[in-house]
């Protein structure tokens, strides 16, 4: 069914509720309404034009309508009429044949939007338009990173996962907190205080150890024969004789032309950091080729390359080996490179070169495992070549006690020495309040946090462990763990500042923020207006991108399912592609707020973002570097917007095959805000066939066939069939792959495997939407979907309300989403205006209801 306000939230709300709705409807006859409950005109219209279908136990969709209440005080009983005003205002409602006429149809609507918008408010004024929102998981990590100075603490794996609804982590309605969360929020908190207390009077002691010859790697192979690694002098491969024997004048260096990828290991030999904390990385390499016979020459492009920190044994590591020191592009000319790592105790690093090959051991017809290392490109095998590193640390802070120590102790050492600890220890606590506090506490309040700590210390605890106590049990409260809601009142400047900053740096308000706050200016449109963009356009609405990329366009799933290596073996183990895809896509929606671009973007742009990588998979000229390029596009090409990116194209298709039903259903809930009801119990999922022996077409008209269905179908599906051209990364495609019929297609993959896989039918991607326009491909598909702008922008402003606000839009907040829109409709509803809008409004304000 179609709904016209195309409001993922409330679609999503009404399924949630309709099963509560009809048990209420059964089982309470103190709530089956009069006729004269209702307005006279709505008992008119719905007694003409809806009780012949919606009456008795049997009526379509469980509505009968005639012994529906009006009393529409009650959530569930407002919901289901809200249900039944955007299907009249679709046209779903009544039927097609019936007689209601279109001034009818309209006054309907007008006294069902009137009585259901009174009554929505008068629920928010009285309720407030959501609970208290708790902090997510990552939320909380980066609080306790700024509050107290750590700004590399990992806590967050600690708690236990946040629940999702309407699509985000951040829904007010499921962040509850249960005595299980409890307990797991006091232990991660305890284990970031311990970690911002000092251990030691002085900083730790930093080592630096230099890796030259030999050392630069933990043995003298590895994985993938010696093509994947090997010793040189002067650009020619030299002997384990050669280097058992004393060479020390020699410019002996470290060739290296795999990727790290299990069960692989390669690092520095006999390196262990003894603490945690972060390391200086200095090391001399250059880009080069690998010719015929272990012979360097100097490479045409750089070569991507990181870190990885891991565990310090053998191809046992498997797990909990993390990427660290950031992006590297190591260029042809020899050059000194310089990062910072992150180190846990007992951890080493490992050189990490990106979108190289990854050879694994192969059986071949039973005998032994074997290596074998894939064919060269024809200029020769890209890799690096190091000549020594250098690593120091852990790096000390730049003053001892460190900025963590003294914002929980101030000026004191390990123990707190003073001739008052019971004093000194209730001023250390009124300070950690105040700054930790999101707005001014209540003197009870105060006292409460400021007697916990006095009574441990007139019991005997020391000093130190009083005040760690005292700060765990604040930082676990209710005034550190949830969110203030904004409201009209005096308080609504400080709870506004917070809500504001964890919309656009997932963290707490900064000193410019809170200044706002504190002089009572930040409910000014003007200044609210200035501070959305001075934080929009900061290092730190990074976190706003990637967090809010992660549920909208479920980039958190990029990994979920790996290629099937059997038909795209030119994407095995390619991690490098699968990063650089993520990449592009936050880059993208980054730039759309902050260089304002218009929302159509979310469709089609003649641009896109890419890195070499990147512009080697849509088949653009080439580029050089890891980093994100702003690239024109042909005017013919198939790519430009979100629709059409490569990460968005993964996450909605499997690891063998892409699926037109999931794909089209995904993109209208996701970018076009026309979700669809789950499917009717017991129909089976449409499974493409990868044997190559049944088309997609074949599949689909079998499905849409059932009238249960079709109706659905008819929605979604033509929208998929548009991206059938783009394979399950993402990338153009004229055929299909199947592994049986087709044309055979054979060869050697990354990893050294022989490969066969078929090329089998044309893909054809022409289809018709439900309203009779139809398309040749996913061009003409693009401009279609250009035709309603206001849907896009729409569906965009409901995402962003479900992600600051912690619930969806709400009935009556519908007509301010309408102003937002008409506000920005003359500028092409450019995203940052629609997101500046929106925190203007008092959807996001809470002031002015």
């Amino acid at each position: 069914m179609s709904f016209p306000y195309a409001s993922t939230n409330l679609i999503c709300k009404a399924r949630q509720t309709l099963a509560a709705v009809l048990v209420v409807l059964a089982t309470c006859s103190s709530v089956i309404c009069r006729s004269d409950d209702q307005p006279a005109a709505l008992t008119q219209l719905v007694k003409e034009h809806c009780t012949d279908c919606h009456s008795g136990a049997t009526s379509p969709g469980g509505l009968d309508i005639r012994s529906l209440s009006f009393d529409l005080k009650s959530n569930a009983i407002r919901d289901r009429w809200i249900r039944i005003h955007d299907r009249v205002v679709a046209g779903e409602m009544p039927p097609k044949g019936d007689n209601l006429l279109p001034a009818d149809r309209s006054r309907l609507t007008e006294i069902l939007s009137s009585h259901l918008t009174e009554a929505d408010a008068a629920d928010i004024r009285s309720n407030g338009r959501a609970p208290m929102r708790r902090l997510t998981r990552e939320e909380f990590q980066q609080n306790l990173r700024d509050l107290l100075k750590l700004p590399d603490l990992d806590i967050r794996d600690m708690l236990p996962e946040d629940r999702e609804k309407h699509l985000f982590n951040r829904t007010s309605s499921v962040l509850d907190m249960t005595r299980v969360q409890l307990a797991a929020f006091l232990g991660a908190t305890r284990s970031a205080l311990n970690l911002a207390a000092m251990q030691s009077a002085t900083p730790p002691a930093s080592v630096k150890k230099r890796f030259e010859r030999t050392q630069l790697f933990s043995g003298r192979s590895t994985f993938g024969q010696r093509e994947a690694m090997f010793f040189a002098v002067q650009n020619k491969a030299v002997s384990n004789a050669y280097l058992d024997e004393s060479h020390e004048d020699d410019k002996l260096e470290l060739a290296l032309f795999r990727s790290a990828h299990w069960p692989y290991y390669g690092y520095p030999q006999g390196f262990r950091a003894k603490l945690p904390g972060r390391y200086r990385v200095r090391f001399s390499a250059r880009a080069v080729l690998q010719q015929k016979g272990y012979q360097l020459t100097p490479a045409r492009t750089p070569i991507p390359m990181t870190f990885r920190a891991r565990k310090p044994s053998g191809p046992d590591v498997s797990g909990d080996v993390r990427a660290t020191g950031g992006l590297m592009d190591v260029q042809p000319e020899p050059q000194v490179f310089e990062t910072t790592i992150q180190l846990l105790p007992q951890e080493t690093f490992e050189y990490s070169l990106l979108g190289l090959p990854v050879p694994l051991a192969r059986n071949v017809n039973g005998a032994a495992p074997s290596y074998r290392y894939p064919p060269f490109p024809k200029d020769g095998q890209p890799g690096v070549a190091f000549e020594w590193l250098e690593i120091e640390g852990p790096l000390p802070p730049s003053q001892w006690p460190p900025a963590s120590h003294r914002v929980l102790f101030d000026q004191h050492g390990m123990q707190i020495e003073t001739a008052n600890p019971v004093e000194e220890g209730a001023r250390l606590m009124r300070r950690f309040l105040k700054r930790a506090c999101r707005e001014p506490l209540q003197a009870h309040d105060v006292a409460r946090f400021v007697g916990l700590v006095r009574k441990r210390i007139e019991s005997g605890v020391p000093v130190r462990d009083a005040l760690l106590s005292g700060y765990q049990a604040f930082l676990c409260s209710r005034h550190y763990l949830f969110l203030p809601e904004p409201s009209s009142g005096p308080e609504n400047h400080h709870a506004l500042a917070e809500r504001l900053s964890h919309f656009l740096t997932n963290g707490p308000a900064d000193q410019p923020l809170k200044l706002q706050a504190t002089q009572s200016g930040l409910r000014s449109r003007p200044t609210l207006g200035s501070e959305t963009m001075r934080l929009m356009n900061s290092p730190e609405f990074d976190r706003f991108v990637e967090n809010f990329t992660d549920y909208w366009l479920d980039l958190r799933l990029m990994k979920r399912n790996e290629p099937d290596f059997r038909l795209y073996p030119e994407y095995r183990f390619d991690n490098y592609l699968i990063e650089s895809m993520k990449r592009e896509t936050q880059t993208f929606v980054r730039a759309m707020f902050q260089d304002n671009l218009p929302v159509r973007c979310v469709v089609d742009s003649d641009f896109v973002y890419v890195n070499d990588r990147l512009a080697r998979h849509y088949e653009l000229p080439d580029q050089q570097g890891s980093a994100m390029q702003r690239v024109q596009l042909p005017t013919d090409s198939p790519y430009g917007g979100l629709l059409t990116q490569a990460a968005v194209l993964k996450v909605i298709s499997g690891s063998a095959a892409t699926s037109p039903v999931v794909r089209g259903a995904w993109v209208m809930e996701r970018l076009l805000g026309q979700p669809s009801p789950p499917p009717p119990p017991g129909i089976a999922a449409v499974e493409p066939d990868i044997r190559g022996t049944k088309t997609i077409r074949e599949l689909l008209a079998r499905h849409q066939a059932d009238p249960s269905c079709a109706v659905c179908h008819a929605r979604f599906d033509p929208v998929g069939v548009a991206l059938e051209n783009f394979d399950i990364l993402g990338r153009w495609r004229t055929r299909y792959r199947g592994l049986e019929t087709g044309d055979p297609v054979t060869g050697i993959d990354p990893a050294g495997h022989d490969f066969r896989y078929t090329l089998t039918g044309q893909i054809d991607s022409s289809e018709t939407l439900r309203d009779g326009r139809s398309f040749a491909d996913i061009n003409e598909l693009k401009l279609l979907l250009l035709s309603d702008e206001r849907q896009l922008a729409r569906n965009l402003l409901h995402q962003l309300v479900v992600y600051s606000a912690g619930s969806p839009v709400r009935f009556s907040e519908r007509s301010e989403i309408e102003s937002i829109l008409d506000a920005c409709q003359a500028d092409g509803y450019r995203a940052g205006d629609l997101l500046v809008g929106l925190v203007q409004s008092w959807i996001f304000s809470g002031a002015g209801r």
